[in-house]
This record gives C-alpha cells, sequence and structure tokens, in this order.
C-alpha cells in the first residue's frame, strides 16, 4: 500500500500504543519488534565509501535509487518511524556442518531450503499496520521485506534488534543472524526504542577467518565480488576461476561466516512450516539436483528463493560443486551429459569440472 497524504484524526496514546504494537508483533509470529526515527546519516556515509570501492560488483540496483535507499521519507513520502521487526527461520532438522562436510551432497544456504519468506512476511505486516489502523484510524504505511531499496540492517540496528558484526550482519546476543528482516514505513510519530548499545564480537574474528573466498575485507565490509552468495546468486556471467575451488559443494549462498559466530549457539529453531525444507534441499546429493531437467527447476522451486537465478545458473552452481567433488564415474557421465547444452554459461563451468574431474582420476591412477 502505497504512503496517502492523510493526517490520523484521533490523538492516540502513542506509548500505549507501541506497547500494544509490539504485543501484535508476538501474536503474529515476530521474534522481536523495534521502532526507530528514519536518520540514516552515518549509515549513507558507510554505503557511499563501499559503493565507490567496487564492493557492489554487479548489484547496480543497490547504487541507482540514490539517497531514497538512505532516506526513507524520499522512499515514502510522510515518513516518521520505521517498525522493524525480525523473524527466525533455521529449521529443526536441518544438519547444516554434516551437509557441509560431505562434498557429494549440495550445500543450499538454510534461509532457501524452504518457502520464500517474502509473501509470508509481507502479509504479515499489512496485518500488523491494519491492526493499527483498527486502533487509531487510517494511516500512512508501507511494508518492506528484502524488496526495495530500504537499509534494512542499519534501521533494526536503530531499532534496538541487534548490532553488526565483523562480517556486516546483524547479530543479536540471543539470536545469532540466522534471521529475516522486514520493516514498515508509517507516517505515526511513535516513541522509538534505544538503538542497540555496544558491540559484542570484541577481538573474535571467527567470521573473517571461517569466509572460503576471504571476502571480509575488513571488519563490516564485505567485498561482494569475493562472496559466495553473491557467487551463487546476484552474478550472473561466468564465476571467477579463482573462486570456483574455494566454493566446495555450495551451489546457492554460503552461511560459513554465520554458522562459525559464537553467538549462532543461541539460535532458536523456527517453528514456521513454511520454513522447513521442500524435496530434500537441505540434503539432497548435486548429482540428484544436476539431473533435474528445465521444467523439473521450475517445479520444485516455485515458491522458492532458488527460482530466481533461473535454471542456467542453477546448472553452473552445481557444475562447480561437481567439479569439487571427489572422482567418480557417475560424477564424470553427468558432466559429460550436459556438455551440449545450449548455454555457453553452463557450458563453461561444465569444462572446467570436467577437466578437474580428469585431474582426479590421474592422481588416483597414480596413486594405484
Amino acid at each position: 500500500m502505497s504512503m496517502p497524504a492523510t493526517t490520523c484524526d484521533t490523538s492516540p496514546d502513542l506509548h500505549a500504543l507501541a506497547e500494544r504494537i509490539r504485543a501484535w508483533g508476538r501474536e503474529l509470529g515476530f521474534q522481536q519488534l523495534g521502532i526507530t526515527d528514519t536518520d540514516l546519516t552515518e549509515d549513507e556515509h558507510h554505503l557511499q565509501r563501499w559503493l565507490e570501492a567496487g564492493h557492489h560488483g554487479e548489484m547496480e540496483f543497490m547504487a541507482k535509487h540514490g539517497t531514497r535507499r538512505t532516506r526513507p521519507a524520499e522512499l515514502v513520502p510522510g515518513t516518521l518511524r520505521v517498525i522493524s521487526v525480525r523473524l527466525d527461520y533455521l529449521p529443526a532438522e536441518v544438519d547444516t556442518a554434516k551437509v557441509l562436510g560431505q562434498p557429494t551432497t549440495a550445500y543450499v544456504s538454510r534461509y532457501a531450503t524452504g518457502r520464500d519468506y517474502h509473501k509470508l512476511m509481507r502479509k504479515r505486516l499489512a496485518t500488523l499496520a491494519k491492526w493499527i489502523e483498527a486502533e487509531v484510524g487510517p494511516i500512512g504505511y508501507r511494508a518492506f521485506v528484502d524488496s526495495a531499496p530500504v537499509m534494512e540492517r542499519a534501521l533494526a540496528r536503530k531499532a534496538g534488534l541487534g548490532w553488526f558484526g565483523k562480517n556486516a550482519m546483524l547479530l543479536n546476543p540471543r539470536a545469532g543472524s540466522l534471521f529475516f528482516l522486514g520493516e514498515l514505513y508509517t507516517d505515526l510519530p511513535l516513541p522509538v526504542d534505544e538503538p542497540f548499545a555496544g558491540d559484542h564480537c570484541g577481538s573474535c574474528s571467527a567470521c573473517r577467518t571461517a569466509c572460503p573466498t576471504g571476502a571480509i575485507v575488513e571488519d563490516r565490509v564485505v567485498d561482494a565480488r569475493a562472496c559466495i552468495s553473491y557467487l551463487t546468486i546476484e552474478l550472473h556471467g561466468a564465476i571467477p576461476e579463482r573462486y570456483r575451488a574455494a566454493m566446495g559443494n555450495r551451489v546457492f549462498g554460503c552461511d560459513d561466516c554465520q554458522l562459525v559466530c559464537p553467538f549462532t549457539r543461541f539460535t532458536r529453531l523456527s517453528r514456521e512450516a513454511d520454513f522447513a525444507p521442500r524435496h530434500e534441499l537441505d540434503r539432497a546429493s548435486l548429482l540428484s539436483l544436476f539431473a533435474w531437467g528445465e521444467e523439473e527447476f521450475l517445479d520444485k522451486t516455485a515458491g522458492s528463493p532458488i527460482r530466481r537465478i533461473g535454471y542456467a545458473r542453477w546448472l553452473r552452481n552445481l557444475a562447480v560443486g561437481l567439479g569439487n567433488a571427489p572422482w567418480s564415474e557417475a560424477v564424470e557421465a553427468a558432466l559429460w551429459a550436459r556438455l551440449p547444452y545450449p548455454s555457453e554459461l553452463v557450458r563453461e563451468h561444465v569444462r572446467w569440472a570436467l577437466a578437474r574431474q580428469r585431474e582426479k582420476r590421474q592422481r588416483l591412477i597414480a596413486a594405484g
């Protein structure tokens, strides 16, 4: 819903309303809710430096909206406050560490093994807005879930939901970082929460050490061009060869910097049915996923975050994973079968994977 140029006719007790909004947030299943103003001056400077360094790679959408990303009232005129919410997503049955240690199993980032979170969270934020309107009358609002130029982590930090870890993720001391964020821009002048106080990372640098490609170039600065999540999701072209071996079996996203964070041990398992793994995407083999035809890919990724990368990039990523897998006749045969694929993007990665498999086979022969 767009922000109408309206003013509430009532004069509600805004402090009491804010408390009710928090209670409604819990009722809607959000694990945390905070309220902040729209001043992101410091974060705007940080974003500009990051863009000037080219760390966004091909993500031109990060730069194209100008200050609308960092000045909420420019994106949605009339915005005075932002309601920021957190929704945990880690499903109970996922054995993440085990999958990462199995080179023939495909690793899909834990947020993407179930249904897409965007619609679920937007619907709940819209419900929250309707409940507010039922209390105070018509308001101006607009809900966002990772779908517009919104500084969601910066707003969440200001709303008291957490602090920026050295991997640039938002960390919460009681939940780690395995959660989604959503925002409700509103023209209600609600009382704001205190920004999260302090930085609890201290001297820990586990995330920087664990990053397979060294993408965390400074504390709280990620060069997306080296990040496996960017390479497997946002990058449309060929994955640079210097990063392919480091990708291992990660075929959609990467969670390494989050999984090693000491605060991840406080992550609470999600009870959301939509986030439960589908089609065994939390444990499927590289070969079984590589065997999907395009129709099967479209069918099994319906309602999934994976769908947006398309079939060719899905095969590209899986080819890299198979190139990194131990040698086997089955892997070589599957790669040869894909070599005639119409897309040169896929063929180039298949050729690379075949070369890797031949090298491994030759080493096995030489070893006797």
